[in-house]
């Protein structure tokens, strides 16, 4: 039997804080070598739905597992199945859309908490969509802020956003009619659009600034033009692998140059320390965020232990035939 979880089932149980430390856990994992990570793939059907796929193992804390999710008519339907390493049992199959919004926000939060200055108290958020909510939480939770300021396109979005998000996090969250204005100035800085061309150019960014650009990865668009990435002192990916196919803000910038790709480093290797981070408060930094499937596997895990501690989800029926006849063949 497996454990089938419900989005609202998930948000019972997942919060900001425990998935930014699900998400460093994760990161730590993959620097140690006791977990393995495969990049996305797609599946299309010309005009009509892509699959996405990605899959990771998770050797210490038991789990396999793959993020899968459709695309279609602008509708996306995620899903994990995670499967035990001990007995290769189907543990839960776990519906997850809020799950993977909460982890590409913890690991900015990650990101901002190794890479952005100490003192940072700034922050700019470019979006107000739902990853825009969650990056500028994780934010939060790992530096104090005292100022914020958002910008979209739609006057009303970026409004409410600001409402909504100054009474989450407790800090005021100010509307401005530019992403210049919002990005000037600004300690942290958060892309979160599905912008084919850039909405942040280097030019407003100060020295010292800490970027997350997590919007995009799909190699023909980008949310932060080429003097952003060139700027940077230090680039971090959760992925760099993943970066050379789909990060277009990276590819954009680099090209097939081979020493500018070497300048990007695996943020699992910085949260490890066992390559350096921000070595001075003037350096930019800047992570590229792909979405890789150990951060959804390790989450997964947890989220499932704690529903089976707390006695949410529902048991269905599932392999349960062939684990019989498996049986039968072993008498």
């Amino acid at each position: 039997m497996a454990l089938y979880l419900t989005e609202a089932d998930v948000r019972q149980i997942l919060t900001m804080p425990m998935a930014i430390d699900l998400v460093e856990i994760s990161f730590r994992r993959l620097a140690a070598s006791s977990a393995t990570n495969h990049s996305r793939q797609r599946l299309h059907v010309p005009g009509k739905t892509i699959l996405n796929y990605m899959a990771a193992a998770d050797s210490e804390g038991g789990y396999l597992g793959l993020k899968i999710y459709s695309i279609a008519k602008g509708s996306a339907r995620f899903i994990i199945p995670l499967i035990s390493a001990e007995t290769g049992d189907m543990a839960a199959l776990i519906e997850a859309d809020y799950l993977g919004q909460i982890r590409t926000g913890a690991a900015s939060g990650v990101a901002t908490k190794f890479l952005a200055r100490p003192d940072s108290r700034t922050a700019a958020i470019i979006g107000t969509g739902s990853q825009a909510r969650t990056q500028l939480e994780a934010v939060a939770c790992v530096r104090d802020l005292q100022r914020v300021r958002a910008y979209s396109r739609d006057p009303q979005h970026r409004e409410r956003f600001a409402m909504e998000m100054s009474a989450r996090i407790g800090v005021a969250v100010n509307p401005v009619a530019t992403a210049e204005k919002a990005v000037r100035g600004a300690d942290v800085i958060c892309t979160a659009t599905t912008s084919a061309r850039p909405v942040v150019e280097g030019r407003w960014i100060e020295r010292g600034a800490h970027i997350n650009a997590i919007g995009i990865n799909v190699a023909h668009k980008s949310e932060i033009d080429a003097d952003t990435v060139n700027h940077a002192d230090i680039i971090a990916a959760d992925s760099p692998e993943q970066s050379r196919r789909e990060s277009g803000d990276l590819i954009n910038a680099f090209g097939d140059d081979a020493s500018k790709w070497a300048r990007v480093r695996e943020l699992a290797q910085v949260v490890s320390g066992k390559i350096p981070g921000r070595a001075s408060p003037d350096q930019i930094t800047l992570f590229k965020s792909n979405g890789i499937a150990i951060e959804d596997v390790v989450t997964a895990g947890r989220v499932y232990e704690i529903a089976c501690e707390r006695g949410i989800g529902r048991e269905v029926p599932i392999w349960r035939d062939e684990a019989r006849a498996a049986e039968g063949r072993s008498l």
